[in-house]
């Protein structure tokens, strides 16, 4: 199973900070980012974090990266102008 979050993590640093944190709380799932898209603001300009694993708990990722001031929701299907 893949789920993909946008986020407003803009920079290298601050993802790996989110990462080390997932990566300690969800040791059986995979995270990585896409920081390349930030030329609208947030969250039609948005980074991509995407999840792989066997169980996400998406409600419980978010609520995480929310308390870590990181704004963040499920991809959806939208066009932005």
């Amino acid at each position: 199973m893949v789920e993909v979050f946008i986020t407003n993590v803009k920079f290298e640093v601050q993802s790996i900070e989110v990462l080390q944190v997932l990566e300690i709380e969800y040791p059986k799932l995979k995270f990585n980012f896409d920081l390349e898209g930030f030329n609208k603001p947030y969250p039609c300009g948005h980074s991509i974090l995407r999840i792989e694993g066997d169980l996400i708990d998406i409600y419980a990722i978010a609520k995480q990266l929310k308390n870590k001031g990181v704004a963040c929701e499920l991809l959806k299907d939208k066009v932005c102008v």
